[in-house]
């Protein structure tokens, strides 16, 4: 199997907690406060990281209104950013990036993908979130998408993910895959062409336009 290092990509789609930023602190205050306001046992919400809220919800409590339970994590998240911060690697990575193409995808909303990455430091234009697609990650929709608004094939992109469904999207859209174990282990993420702890561990670079990335050596 050809590796990661041995050839470019015309764009990279990032995902962004847990990827780009570490939000856990603010995911985990919100999602828990959440489900003791309506005597849900917080355990419950193990395992869903990476997938939109809408079918966590769903999982969890598919007794509430979905509506109206969407709204009022969407607000506490938002809410809280205090501690939202750019993982290791991440904005050495944007840097070498460049005016490469890029994109930001995740399963978040809109606004709250904007203040999370506003909190991070971290500015990309192209950003697809939750409220572009009707299908969210584990399917392939918001990768195809990222790659239909910079204009390149699928098959050409880099995926930068933690997630399980992150990957499993990735892969559905044709993607090559780097994971990133802030969330996740080695082997769910054994998908994934190139697994690191973070984006530390490589080296982004430009080629001629197209992006390479490589381990970073010691």
């Amino acid at each position: 199997m050809e590796s990661l290092a041995d050839r470019t990509f015309a764009a990279v789609l990032l995902d962004n907690d847990g990827t780009l930023v570490d939000s856990t602190g603010s995911v985990t205050r919100s999602w828990v406060t959440w489900a003791q306001e309506h005597d849900i046992d917080p355990r419950t919400l193990v395992g869903h990281h990476g997938m939109p809220a809408p079918a966590i919800i769903a999982s969890v409590a598919p007794h509430l209104d979905p509506q109206q339970a969407f709204a009022r994590i969407e607000q506490l998240e938002v809410d809280d950013v205090e501690d939202v911060v750019a993982l290791p690697g991440v904005l050495d990575a944007i840097a070498a990036i460049g005016d490469a193409p890029a994109a930001v995808v995740t399963s978040a909303t809109r606004e709250l993908a904007r203040v999370r990455l506003a909190a991070a430091g971290i500015g990309i234009a192209q950003v697809v979130t939750f409220d572009d697609v009707e299908r969210g990650k584990p399917h392939p929709d918001p990768f195809l998408l990222a790659a239909q608004r910079l204009g390149v094939d699928p098959t050409d992109c880099l995926v930068c993910e933690d997630a399980p469904s992150g990957v499993a999207a990735a892969r559905a859209a044709g993607c090559s895959v780097l994971a990133v174990t802030t969330t996740s282990t080695p082997d769910e993420l054994g998908d994934a062409d190139l697994v690191v702890s973070s984006l530390a561990d490589v080296v982004f670079e430009v080629v001629d336009g197209r992006v390479r990335v490589r381990p970073r050596q010691p």
